[in-house]
């Protein structure tokens, strides 16, 4: 190579290395002229208290949560009360996204990424938008396909054509982005499915004193009773060829005592048909009237009428000390307080139906006849051949 060949080479070098060094401060300016660079916040300021409005689309779905009367609701369902604690943990986290990692991808790359605005169409992502009571736009967020972390160690573990786990998502920030962010959080709660978001807490029946289902087909129907905690159960009316079985009890006994619901069905109105009508008395004086209706899928739908008579008077024992009264006169009004508490919460439930999971109501459709005991039968001797 002669001298003048290699002023050429060298002079190539110099211009494909600054070439390089433009394209990566273009790189670099692009993203702190969007405001946010490795490290910082997505969303800096976002005044979380403020938030009273957050409005989730993904495909053709969309969620809108709504605060009201200092309550979080659930519009989807009939305005019912939404999961608090699940919100807030979201917009904390919405406020401390920062962002792990750049990614320089132009426009026509964004259905890859699942960036694409929400729709029928395919490959669109999930659009969060934040506003206060007013309306006021405070935050959007438009979330893409998840970050795969590939599967370290022996390979021989992993499967074919294994992507790994998820350990991040691909973000746009704010209404025409143009800048893709990949955050160290899935964000797998953000859903447009309105029960992933219901406040699930529900009736809670404690001391079962009666326990009475009457089906359409009086015959069928059935009460059973006890005169203390302690007491066996009894078949109230039972005839004399009536023989309770105490092992088919438990699950029948044991019936909602800490409920749990799959949804809320809307509208609640003409949504019971084929009633069946339940009644349990508890020995706190908490009377649940419940109507069963048919069976939908996995779930039967069930409303409740919760009351209560709650004593205000503690009847004290004949041989109770005097030393003693004090310390059960306190007990028994923070007893009663609680009991009030817990009435107060369970009737603000009578004006929903609920789609309750069918292994929690099975057990109380047993027909009268599948509580007794069988009758034993004598099977005749098999026929020597």
């Amino acid at each position: 190579m002669n001298r003048k060949q290699f002023l050429i080479l060298l002079v190539l070098v110099v211009v494909v290395g600054a070439a390089g060094l433009l394209v990566r401060q273009r790189s670099h300016d692009s993203w702190q002229s969007g405001g946010t660079a490795i490290g910082q916040k997505l969303l800096p300021g976002l005044a979380v208290n403020d938030i009273a409005q957050i409005t989730v689309k993904s495909g053709t779905g969309e969620l809108n949560l709504a605060k009201r009367d200092n309550l979080w609701r659930v519009h989807e369902r009939g305005d019912y009360p939404a999961n608090f604690s699940q919100i807030s943990e979201l917009l904390l986290k919405f406020a401390d996204l920062k962002m792990a990692q750049s990614e320089d991808i132009g426009p026509s790359q964004l259905g890859r990424f699942e960036l694409l605005p929400p729709g029928a169409a395919p490959n669109t992502g999930t659009q969060v938008e934040l506003k206060d009571a007013t309306g006021k736009a405070l935050g959007s967020l438009l979330l893409g396909k998840k970050h795969m972390k590939k599967t370290a160690g022996n390979p021989q573990f992993a499967g074919m054509g294994d992507e790994g786990w998820p350990d991040g998502r691909y973000v746009l920030v704010g209404a025409g982005a143009k800048n893709v962010a990949v955050v160290s959080d899935a964000l797998d709660s953000v859903q447009t499915k309105p029960e992933a978001w219901l406040n699930k807490d529900f009736i809670n029946v404690e001391k079962p004193r009666s326990i009475a289902v009457q089906f359409p087909e009086a015959t069928n129907s059935w009460k059973l009773t006890r005169a203390s905690e302690t007491n066996d159960w009894q078949l109230a009316d039972a005839k004399a060829e009536e023989k309770l079985d105490a092992s088919k009890l438990s699950s029948i006994t044991g019936a909602f005592a800490s409920a749990s619901f799959s949804d809320v069905a809307v509208p609640a109105a003409g949504s019971l048909t084929n009633i069946t009508a339940l009644s349990i008395e508890t020995f706190d004086g908490f009377t649940y009237a419940g109507k069963i209706g048919a069976k939908q899928g996995e779930n039967y739908p069930v409303q409740f009428a919760i009351s209560a008579q709650l004593p205000t008077e503690r009847v004290a024992a004949k041989a109770e000390k005097p030393e003693d009264k004090a310390k059960l006169d306190k007990e028994f009004k923070e007893r009663q307080a609680k009991l009030g508490e817990k009435l107060a919460r369970e009737k603000a439930l009578g004006e929903w139906v609920f789609q309750l999971p069918s292994y929690s109501v099975d057990e109380l459709l047993k027909l009268r006849s599948r509580l007794l005991v069988e009758p034993k039968t004598n099977s005749p001797a098999a026929t020597e051949k």
